[in-house]
């Protein structure tokens, strides 16, 4: 993959600035309020229009609620909840890295030892047991979701970091008087950042399905609250009549965490051409 702007890049990056814009006015193009119920309107395929509740684009749910409102609604659950998961586990785990990358000696080995004992777990399991035990809130499934994902960018963090430190200029650095914390954010975080966006990219795709199938198994965001995962949990019960639910949560699902993942292989080569020949 080139590491130019190319057309398809180009379209990946649009195809992701529909979603987040999508995400962020939802309030204001959704056709209907996605919590309203309409019983006597439950189950009504794509493109059903009723005299006194106009157009429904992707059809209704179970009991009567406008599917494309909700799953605008929903976007905004699952694309918040991998942001800021993925914030609080690059913020934890580059912090982490970068002290046992920069002390080394027993912080290193302690660290890494968590680190093992960490990546030993299924994160899911992980996240699954964590919820179960905190119980399910947006905030729980946030903390949970990053605090289960930060050993990867510690790995990433303390290698990049150890190959900096031994840099003729962080040498002439420390040599000047500067301490550990002016040297480690003023000289080497700006260095590693690169690798470390490349992670947080792919790691971004990942948290929305985590967060995705959390709410499918009822850990995640909380009925009435819709995110795609609930949406497709509410419509497995329907597949055969009402196919709409599950099939369209998916593709926007699918759609996002494709485009991401692509966006990260082309970051991946920007950061470091060697992989464009692998």
């Amino acid at each position: 993959m080139s590491g130019r702007l190319t057309p398809g890049i180009a379209a990946i990056l649009g195809l992701l600035a529909i979603y987040v814009l999508a995400a962020m006015f939802a309030p204001w193009i959704a056709p209907h309020d996605p919590l309203r119920q309409v019983l006597l309107l439950r189950l009504r395929p794509p493109l059903t229009s009723s005299p006194s509740a106009g157009l429904f684009l992707l059809g209704t749910d179970d009991v009567g609620r406008d599917l494309l409102s909700r799953i605008l609604e929903g976007a905004r659950a699952s694309l918040i909840v991998g942001a800021l998961s993925v914030s609080v586990s690059l913020l934890s785990g580059t912090i982490f890295g970068l002290l046992a990358g920069w002390f080394r000696g027993w912080t290193a080995v302690l660290v890494l030892r968590v680190v093992d004992v960490v990546l030993s777990v299924p994160a899911i399991l992980l996240a699954v047991l964590t919820v179960a035990v905190l119980g399910p809130s947006f905030t729980n499934l946030i903390l949970v979701l990053g605090l289960t994902r930060w050993p990867r960018y510690t790995r990433v963090a303390y290698a990049q970091t150890l190959q900096i430190a031994t840099l003729p200029y962080i040498r002439a650095a420390e040599m000047a008087g500067a301490r550990a914390p002016r040297i480690l954010l003023r000289h080497v975080l700006p260095n590693i950042a690169g690798p470390l966006m490349v992670v947080a990219t792919t790691e971004f795709g990942l948290m929305i399905l985590f967060e995705a199938g959390l709410s499918f198994l009822g850990l995640g965001i909380q009925p009435p609250n819709p995110s795609w995962g609930s949406i497709m949990s509410e419509g497995q019960n329907y597949v055969a009549r009402a196919w709409w639910m599950t099939v369209f949560p998916g593709i926007c699902l699918f759609g996002v965490v494709l485009c991401v993942n692509l966006l990260g292989d082309w970051l991946r080569d920007r950061v470091d051409p060697r992989a464009q020949s692998r």
